[in-house]
């Protein structure tokens, strides 16, 4: 057995927490080092249920979710098996599973989040990255969270009972309103950032959505944007691509085929600003539409 074989099989299960933020930290180009030690921190084991759990690779989840592949989980009843960049069954009969570790890591580490700020999370879950959050804004913050399934917003309440600075709310997030916030993060695809949301954000707070054309019935491919709320306006930018379920509301059919174009042209890396007046369409708009226009034009200094 090797010497690397040895020391794994030696490390303590806060050691193996220690290597996954570490992991995670490298994957996704954290910067923020709250945020590294919350991934150290939080139990993700706490979070899914009794084992077994049913754990599997992004590639293979997306595989079985188009119908190839086969089945896409393997079981384990290892607790270490968890703090790897793996997705985690929370129910695979509707291949609903616990985020991929470093795809909400870059999304939470672009609301530069510091300690004693409010932030809202909407699609939760069963919470485990609205501890994440929690941790990072610390004792003094606040998490407002909320999911459209009450069975998830009660796991996720009871999951986060430790958390004083921390509401789980059941219902559609679109129409939960969240207070002020120093910053949002949307878990399911939208069509267009919802104007109470854009409304509910402090001056320099920004909110972190996937914006995504249907790629199937519940879910869609697209980009996560980050949209600051700056004294010229709302500035713009892109974080990563996404694929994604889908928010029951904040969908627009007549934004869906521009989505669709704009990404099949790549033109949406191009977004530097949100417009919400209304103006005639121009070479600078990228989509164009009546709830919104995303501009490639960058906020006037």
């Amino acid at each position: 057995m090797s010497h690397l074989c040895v020391t794994l099989y030696l490390m303590t299960l806060d050691q193996y927490r220690q290597f996954y933020a570490d992991e995670i930290r490298l994957l996704a180009n954290v910067h923020s080092n709250d945020l590294v030690r919350a991934f150290a921190t939080v139990a993700r084991e706490n979070y899914l249920g009794p084992p077994p759990w049913q754990i599997c690779s992004g590639d293979q989840a997306a595989l079985s979710l188009l119908g190839l592949g086969g089945d896409a989980y393997t079981a384990t009843e290892n607790p270490t098996d968890l703090y790897h960049n793996i997705l985690v069954a929370i129910d695979p009969a509707r291949h609903l599973n616990n985020g991929q570790p470093s795809a909400l890591a870059r999304w939470i580490d672009a609301l530069d989040l510091e300690t004693g700020q409010r932030v809202y999370h909407a699609g939760c879950g069963v919470g485990y990255y609205t501890a994440i959050l929690a941790e990072v804004v610390g004792p003094t913050g606040s998490v407002v969270a909320i999911d459209v399934d009450p069975d998830l917003a009660a796991r996720a309440r009871e999951n986060l009972a430790g958390y004083s600075q921390v509401t789980v709310h059941a219902g559609d997030g679109a129409a939960f309103d969240p207070g002020t916030c120093d910053a949002i993060l949307i878990n399911a695809g939208v069509t267009h950032p919802h104007g109470p949301w854009l409304g509910a954000l402090k001056e320099g707070g920004c909110i972190v959505l996937p914006l995504t054309a249907k790629a199937g019935p519940n879910y869609g491919n697209g980009v996560m944007l980050r949209i600051t709320n700056e004294p010229a306006g709302f500035s713009v930018r892109v974080v990563t691509f996404v694929a994604i379920f889908s928010f029951t509301s904040v969908r627009a059919a007549e934004i869906e085929p521009l989505l669709a174009n704009a990404l099949g042209q790549r033109a949406l890396l191009r977004v530097h600003s949100l417009r919400l007046d209304e103006h005639a369409p121009s070479e600078t708009c990228i989509v164009h539409a009546k709830q919104m226009c995303l501009s490639s034009s960058p906020l006037a200094p």
